[in-house]
């Protein structure tokens, strides 16, 4: 075995450059082939990240003004969500949403202290069910309940960066920090799924509400539903559509009046993009291959026209067609074995280094994400090279065993 290594070396070393070429061409091709897939992994990974915050089956509703007159009223009309709204979604459409959760954000910020400490910021009036449609880790302590919307409790949930902002490395549960000079306490620390490091800072609706002077005022509302497919999903959006619509009389046309963000919709969407970026990674990939792969098919063609005379001689001393077709196909698939487990290595190693500097980078790691190839897939690939390699060498192989020992020893 040592010796048929040997002479497989020998011989390529004898035609070095053009051994070199072709391997690097391979090693090309599979190297491409391994960041491609996993740049697609990591542009998939950062979108994931951004919907991991959400549920898949949430609806985002927002007022804004009307752009089309209705129902004998003039376009231009400020549509204002209330508690009304929740109550008439609720009622309504009971069957069709698991979660719902009015919004009430104090756009002008609020200053919260502790002690010696100070941060200002937006705050969120929320309901208890809000933590089912916007996903995020309760790190300590609890969230919004029932009690604390009936009571106007003052209680509220902060996010880890607020905590660290303002109570460092003191446990805030049970302390009271100061809202406008107002002590609220605090009862839960969460955190962002996608974005550690958001601030945030979370009241009962009502609390807020009645804090900030809003009345029965809603900024937005949250809905989860019930669907289990797209289409069920959008069926529901068009009957929340024709409930708000119908309570503040605007078109159901009007997205300006009312806007909804589907969930599901956007997700669905970003599948089917990501699904063709991934086969036209491949494609480009594959291609890639097979050029270094007719490459191997070339310099195999070309030693065996070098090595014409050598294998007369080799099959003038008693050599059978199948040795001599081993001895090419083995050079062939060392070419492609070879190259293509550096290839594939580097590729590798390159995707792990990117990954590591990216955790630092968490404003790039949003929109790109441990790009990764999975060792399957790289291992797949080198099998399928080594194949190709059998194949590329296949033809010049069968020319080589086909060669005439007296046409051979006359060649020039």
């Amino acid at each position: 075995m040592y010796d048929y290594i040997q002479e497989i070396l020998t011989t390529l070393k004898q035609n070095r450059l053009r051994a070199m070429m072709t391997g690097f061409s391979v090693a090309w091709g599979i190297f491409m082939l391994i960041i491609l897939l996993g740049s697609g992994k990591g542009l998939e990974n950062g979108m994931s990240k951004n919907f991991s915050s959400s549920s898949t089956n949430a609806l985002w509703i927002r007022s804004g003004k009307s752009q089309i007159a209705h129902d004998g009223l003039k376009a231009g009309r400020h549509i204002q969500f209330t508690d009304e709204d929740i109550v008439a979604l609720a009622t309504k459409l009971s069957g069709d949403l698991d979660y719902l959760s009015g919004r009430f954000f104090n756009n002008f910020g609020a200053n919260l202290t502790y002690k010696k400490e100070f941060y200002s910021g937006q705050t969120e009036g929320v309901m208890p069910e809000f933590n089912k449609i916007q996903i995020f880790n309760q790190i300590t302590g609890r969230f919004i309940n029932e009690k604390d919307i009936k009571d106007y409790r003052k209680v509220v949930v902060i996010s880890t960066p607020v905590k660290r902002i303002l109570f460092r490395d003191e446990d805030p549960i049970g302390k009271y920090l100061k809202v406008n000079n107002i002590p609220f306490k605090v009862v839960g620390v969460m955190e962002y799924i996608d974005d550690k490091e958001e601030k945030k800072v979370y009241f009962p609706l009502t609390t807020s509400q009645r804090v900030f002077n809003g009345g029965n005022k809603l900024t937005q509302i949250a809905v989860n539903t019930t669907a289990a497919t797209p289409a069920e999903h959008e069926k529901i959006e068009k009957a929340v559509r024709d409930v708000l619509a119908s309570r503040h009389r605007v078109s159901v046309d009007d997205e300006s009046a009312i806007g909804l963000w589907n969930m599901m919709d956007t997700l669905v969407m970003f599948q089917g993009l990501f699904g063709g970026i991934r086969l036209f990674v491949w494609v480009i990939g594959i291609m890639t291959i097979i050029a270094g792969i007719v490459g191997v098919s070339n310099i195999m063609i070309i030693l065996v026209k070098e090595r014409t005379k050598e294998i007369g001689i080799r099959k003038a001393l008693g050599a059978t067609p199948w040795s001599i077709i081993r001895l090419v196909l083995s050079e062939s698939v060392f070419i492609t074995s070879i190259a293509g487990f550096v290839g594939l290595t580097a590729g590798m190693a390159l995707l792990s280094g990117v990954s590591i500097m990216l955790r630092n980078m968490p404003d790039v790691e949003r929109a790109f994400s441990n790009p990764s190839a999975s060792v399957g897939v790289g291992v797949a690939a080198l099998i399928i090279l080594v194949l190709a390699g059998l194949i590329a060498g296949y033809i010049p192989a069968r020319k080589a065993a086909a060669i005439r020992p007296i046409v051979a020893l006359h060649d020039e």
